[in-house]
């Protein structure tokens, strides 16, 4: 099996392009072994006027928020970082991509001061056709809710920082030990968060439900998914979520970069609606398809072409 570390390809660090296997840092590398770090994941797909990124602008200022969160300075403006993810793409031959931006401390020291650490700057890309197998998009998943809890109301807890991905992965790890695809965590006031990677959607009386941001990411599907919604006349409701709220609801829908528009036909033990994907679920889930490949006039402004 090809690793993430052996392949052909070229990937930008630090403002230069080196070869795939090049990329390389020390192992006493402080985000190694602090968790100190922000990332994006982005998605470039293929359309009839070639590769284009979605949301490109909207990723870069998030890793731009994420970083200013954690007190670090990017040493690269914010085309310096477009430019970079639209060129990883021609760079690596690509038709359809999805690119990783990462800020991340250097080996300068070690210690939680973290002082005087130079912040480093890695671009890459490869093929990732989906996160998920590709059935689940008609047939949905079990999602299970987890012992894991989201900390409400900390920006770094809300933000895309390297270290909070511990505790979607020990999440992730629960769910799928007892039987389920995914997990769905809650909030410290028992109120729901988000999956272990992804923003929920809940649809009752044509209405569409998702929980504010207070302990969620601020997701860049979410934010099309409701821009597509409104689009339709449905309402989007922003508000806390109860597990009651969920389990009563008539759909349910995970959306993510990587994850792109899931439907979830079980929480727990309890089948949600009839079981399968639901309508609403599968009008939006098409729209956005069509949306990123390019096959839609509307809100044109999500694609950056990368050449």
């Amino acid at each position: 099996m090809m690793t993430m570390e052996d392949r052909d390809g070229f990937i930008w660090m630090d403002g230069e392009w080196l070869d795939w296997r090049d990329a390389k840092i020390h192992v006493l590398t402080h985000t190694l072994h602090y968790g100190m770090g922000a990332f994006e994941g982005v998605r470039a797909y293929e359309t009839e006027n070639g590769p284009a990124i979605f949301r490109l602008d909207d990723h870069t200022n998030r890793l731009f928020n994420s970083t200013k969160i954690l007190g670090m300075k990017i040493p690269f403006s914010v085309e310096s970082l477009n430019q970079a993810q639209r060129e990883v793409v021609v760079k690596n031959n690509l038709k359809s991509a999805y690119i990783r931006p990462m800020c991340f401390y250097g080996s300068g020291s070690l210690g939680l001061r973290a002082d005087d650490l130079k912040v480093h700057t890695i671009v890459a890309a490869w093929e990732w056709p989906s996160y998920m197998s590709p059935e689940v998009f008609e047939e949905g998943i079990k999602v299970k809710i987890s012992s894991y809890i989201r900390e409400r109301g900390n920006l770094v807890s809300r933000s895309k920082v390297n270290g909070n991905y511990v505790k979607s992965m020990m999440a992730l790890k629960e769910a799928l030990k007892e039987g389920y695809d995914e997990a769905l965590l809650l909030d410290t006031k028992n109120f729901i968060s988000e999956g272990s990677g992804e923003n929920l959607f809940a649809i009752k009386d044509d209405q569409l439900f998702t929980p504010n941001l207070e302990a969620s990411l601020d997701g860049i599907t979410r934010k099309a998914i409701i821009s597509l919604a409104e689009e339709l006349g449905l309402k989007v409701n922003i508000l806390d979520l109860t597990e009651e709220d969920i389990l009563s609801s008539e759909e349910l829908f995970f959306t993510g970069t990587a994850a792109e528009v899931v439907p979830i036909t079980q929480v727990n033990k309890t089948k949600i609606g009839s079981g399968k994907r639901g309508k609403i679920t599968e009008i939006l889930q098409k729209n956005y398809f069509d949306q990123v490949r390019g096959k839609r006039t509307s809100f044109s402004e999500w694609h950056t072409l990368v050449s």
